[in-house]
Order: C-alpha cells, then structure tokens, then sequence
C-alpha cells in the first residue's frame, strides 16, 4: 500500500498543469474575461499561421476549400459587421460582392500582406469601440440592427465574436496540421 501511495505522489508530482489560455488566473471580471479571450483568439490565429509561407497561406486546404488567408479576410469581414456595422451602426460595406464565397476568396494578385492590414484594421477599431463601452450596452440602430427589439447587448456581440473565432481557430489547427504538420495551442 505504501508502494501506491509514493507511485501516485510520483505521477501526480510529475504533471505540472500547462498555463491556461486567455486572460490570466487573476482576472473575473466579466469584461475583462470577454476581451481577454477574444485578443487570446485574435493572437492564436496569427500565431497559427506564423511560418507558414506565401504560397501556403494563399493555396485552399483539402478537403476544407479554403486558405488560411481566406480565413483571415472572413473573420475581418465578421469583425466589421458585427462591430462596426452591428454595435456602432457604422455606414460599411458589410458583405462583399461576391457574397460569402468572395468573403473567403484571395485574389491572385492580391498581397497577402494588404488582406492582414485590413483584418488586423477591422481589430483595432472593433477594439477602439469596445474600449470603453459597457458589456450591457445596446447596439445602436440603424447599421445591421433596424430596431431596438433587434439590437444585442455589446456583451452578446462579443461573445458571438468569441466563438467565432473559437470554431475557427479550432479548424485552422486542422488545416495548419494537413499543411505541414504543425500542432498545438
């Protein structure tokens, strides 16, 4: 029985627990937690396309159908409808032309650094505008929301940024692993 004990201090001595995610252990205030999440998300696709070059940031992943690029000019696309357009009733071109399939599309001749200038844009100002507003904070009307009975909370949009980036982030692990084999957080 001894002989289990000191096993069981041996094993559980040897897992350290890996650091959590998102805002530090410290933080519970429900803003802070929100926003903390999103920018871990926001951080977490930069750093999952890190490395990889042109060429595979552009070429669409089988059998997903789109690029990590594309990927990255969809949630820039999110990020202003429903901040800017959503939250602050910004006057912005809210869908593209082509519709969902261009939202995901990288043009040939198209830089890969302009399409993350303007996500990493379409971030700042959906930051800007969070700033200092309340988590309980009313859409205004007027931009995606035509009435008050349809405008959600700052906080609700938030948290539908959030998991978006969540199901997103999640597939680009897959798409980064059949790319070149690259796992993890």
């Amino acid at each position: 029985m001894g002989e289990d004990r000191e096993a069981q201090a041996h094993l559980t001595s040897e897992r350290v627990p890996a650091p959590l995610d998102g805002p530090g252990v410290g933080v519970s205030d429900p803003r802070d937690l929100v926003l903390g999440y999103l920018d871990w998300y926001r951080d977490a696709l930069l750093r999952k396309i890190s490395g990889l070059s042109d060429a595979q940031l552009r070429t669409p992943v089988q059998p997903l159908g789109w690029s990590p690029l594309g990927l990255v000019r969809h949630l820039g696309w999110v990020e202003r409808r429903w901040m800017r357009w959503g939250f602050a009733a910004e006057e912005v071109l809210a869908y593209p032309a082509g519709g969902d399939e261009e939202e995901w599309r990288v043009a040939d001749g198209e830089k890969s650094a302009d399409v993350m200038g303007v996500y990493l844009e379409e971030v700042r100002q959906a930051r800007a505008l969070a700033e200092h507003a309340d988590l309980g904070e009313v859409a205004r009307v007027g931009g995606r929301f035509a009435t008050l009975e349809q405008a959600p909370s700052l906080g609700r949009i938030l948290f539908h940024l959030l998991q978006e980036y969540a199901r997103h982030v999640g597939q680009l692990d897959v798409a980064r692993e059949l790319i070149d084999g690259v796992t993890g957080e």
